[in-house]
């Protein structure tokens, strides 16, 4: 891992966990707060990463991306929790509506437009808003427990600060739609997105051949990957599509998206990753950033529903990373931490970092399998999108 060059920031306050559509909900808050309290007590946040407010985003910054009526339903929604909303996809079980919700969501999206304008102002090399990330948001509707879609208002804000060239990687186990849809045809925007396969789940889109509109052909890439892929196959499909296509695109700003749900114990999808797995993924995109867009890296939460055993210790990872000094994978998580998990959740905590997985993997260059549907599903990748690259797709 290179050393970090420049200062690393995340961008948070704990009324950030006022993004919350219930306790019945899947995505609690909860996850957020065991995250800082994790990192808080191992150190993390005293060892090259400070931490600075979130701001509140305002309604014309919202609308760069967002349709007006989508805002103002989002407000009305908040007034009025309970309320179903199908046009905007509001009260659904998915989005219930909440009180205040307008004001949870713009908080979400104030802290990421701060993370992309600490990286893009250079007061920050590395940036990270872990309560981010929120990917399915759609410009006119709330999708997939996104209300706003924060990560396509920070890339906005990116270009019309004069950016040409901004690259966006999402490791999240769900396509990352509303990203891809909102810059579909925008060719400065490069969308990658390493996701199980549509045909197995939520939400059903992000195949090979959804590769741009007509004016970016080749800006969004798709891998759909098998359920059951593990820390193995997840990794040979990322170093046979990612890096190649960021070392051609040239970006000058890497952002990444950090949906833990791919783990093999999150209740919502299907894929096997390990904390080690994905800690490996975390360490890769960190140095793609300084190899290809001179270390400036925004990066951003998303999905991960094993709230208690996978989200806090995946994350501490994350921030760790972003601060330049990562943390071993044998530590312990702290007496205090496991105790306030006992004690306020009646929750059995995981006692060390690490699953304690070794990873490896068999690299693109030694062969493909057409046998395997993990092959089947890369090589498709690469045959859709490298041309458009000028790179060639055979191994």
């Amino acid at each position: 891992m290179p050393d970090c060059a420049g200062p690393a920031t995340v961008v948070f306050d704990r009324s950030l966990t006022e993004y919350d559509f219930g306790p019945a909900h899947p995505m609690s808050p909860v996850r957020v707060d065991l995250t800082m309290r994790l990192a808080e007590e191992l150190g993390v946040l005293d060892r090259g990463l400070r931490m600075v407010p979130a701001p509140m985003a305002d309604e014309s910054q919202i609308a760069t991306v967002h349709d007006p009526r989508l805002i103002e339903a989002v407000i009305r929604a908040g007034n009025n929790p309970g309320v179903l909303d199908e046009e905007f996809g509001l009260g659904t079980e998915d989005n219930p509506t909440f009180p205040g919700m307008h004001h949870a969501a713009a908080h979400v999206v104030g802290a990421s437009l701060e993370a992309f304008r600490q990286v893009w102002s250079g007061e920050s090399l590395h940036a990270v808003n872990i309560a981010g990330g929120l990917h399915h948001a759609m410009r006119e509707r709330a999708s997939g427990f996104c209300i706003y879609n924060d990560v396509a208002v920070g890339i906005r804000s990116l270009l019309d600060q004069g950016a040409q060239r901004v690259a966006y990687v999402d490791v999240d186990a769900h396509h990352g739609d509303g990203v891809e849809r909102i810059f579909w045809d925008d060719p400065r925007v490069l969308t990658i997105s390493l996701h199980e396969t549509g045909q197995m789940l939520f939400p059903g889109t992000g195949f090979p051949n959804d590769s741009g509109g007509p004016d970016a052909q080749g800006s969004a890439v798709n891998v759909a990957l098998p359920p059951g892929t593990g820390d193995a196959g997840w990794m040979r499909a990322f170093h046979a599509v990612v890096p190649a296509l960021l070392r051609e695109f040239d970006p000058e700003v890497l952002v990444t998206q950090h949906g833990c749900d791919s783990h093999i114990e999150d209740p919502l999808a299907h894929l096997m990753l390990t904390v080690d797995g994905q800690r490996a993924a975390y360490l890769a995109l960190h140095d793609l950033a300084h190899e290809v867009a001179d270390g400036r890296w925004v990066a951003v939460g998303g999905g991960g529903y094993a709230l208690v055993e996978v989200v806090p210790r995946a994350w501490t990872h994350l921030l760790a990373i972003v601060g330049g000094h990562p943390l071993d994978p044998l530590t312990e998580t702290p007496a205090g931490w496991r105790a306030w998990v006992r004690d306020r959740l009646g929750r059995t905590p995981p006692y060390r970092l690490t699953d304690g997985r070794e990873i490896a993997w068999r690299d693109w260059s030694e062969g493909y399998d057409p046998e395997t549907w993990l092959d089947r599903a890369i090589h498709a990748t690469r045959t859709e999108i490298f041309p458009f690259h000028g790179l060639d797709p055979l191994p």
